[in-house]
């Protein structure tokens, strides 16, 4: 059975431990509420790493005001199962206190994500993850950290943040767990209503739409952006945050195309008070 660290100094040494064996340690930070997704970047940090470390902290930094930190789903015991199952070597599930206690003032900002698509629509949100994974690395010591594609921008800013701070990390990058339908795998969609959950999948089409749009030679993201608009609007109750298409290396959002050789088409669409994203690269 999977070990369950809960306290910081007993993760500090048995990390020194590993490290000590000669072991390579992979980590795959979670908040819980494991799904397929989740168990996909499990077994993906196995093929690199001797030792599989999982996180499960459900991190209150990121989550802004009236977002879902306090119903966020937590079930370690069934969540501490499926990862074992998954290859999983190590849980570490600290409470709230250990990780920020009493007088913690210290986090990460990362200037250039900030401010745009997710951290535009969840102001802070990256300071919490930027903050969190660090403290994460320096408790585990990995020498991998694996991510999953799902969450595109969340994956810049750990990249960046490893730059900028000289963290001797490799950084994995999954691709995208889906259902038969479409739908990304995602911890949020058990908010869904059974009708909510049908109307789903245009997310995905929609991205769909727009790469069919690319492949036409269609640069304009104007337009494309507008017909995912009303593709998604006219098949479902979504009401849209934001759709966009970047650049995929430094999400620079783009009014045309033409010139770059790879774009990242991104979106988020609310169902009533459930928040779902997604996003797709094409390589153009």
């Amino acid at each position: 059975m999977v070990a369950v660290i809960q306290d910081v100094s007993q993760m500090h040494s048995t990390a020194e431990s590993l490290r000590s064996a000669g072991k390579r340690i992979g980590i795959v930070p979670t908040m819980g509420s494991l799904h397929e997704g989740h168990l996909c970047l499990i077994r993906t940090a196995k093929r690199h790493a001797d030792v599989v470390v999982t996180t499960i902290f459900v991190n209150p930094t990121q989550f802004g005001p009236g977002e879902d930190y306090e119903r966020y789903p937590r079930d370690l015991t069934r969540d501490s199962s499926l990862a074992s199952l998954a290859g999983t070597d190590y849980i570490f599930a600290p409470e709230r206190d250990s990780m920020y206690p009493d007088g913690h003032v210290t986090y990460i900002h990362i200037e250039k994500y900030s401010s745009i698509l997710e951290g535009r629509s969840r102001p802070g949100h990256f300071q919490g993850v930027a903050t969190v994974v660090a403290k994460l690395f320096n408790i585990i010591k990995p020498h991998v950290a694996v991510f999953g594609q799902k969450d595109a921008q969340q994956v810049l800013v750990i990249r960046q943040m490893m730059r900028d701070l000289n963290y001797d990390i490799e950084l994995v990058v999954a691709p995208i767990v889906r259902e038969a339908d479409g739908l990304a795998l995602s911890s949020r969609n058990s908010y869904l209503t059974a009708e909510e959950r049908k109307q789903a999948p245009v997310l995905f089409q929609s991205l769909s739409l727009a790469e069919n749009l690319l492949r036409e030679g269609v640069r304009a993201s104007v337009r494309i952006i507008t017909e995912m608009s009303e593709f998604i609007t006219s098949r479902s109750s979504g009401v849209i945050d934001y759709i966009s298409i970047a650049d995929n290396n430094t999400l620079e959002e783009l009014s045309t195309i033409e010139g770059h050789s790879s774009v990242l088409i991104s979106l988020a669409v609310w169902f009533r008070a459930t928040r779902l994203i997604d996003n797709q690269i094409v390589k153009v």
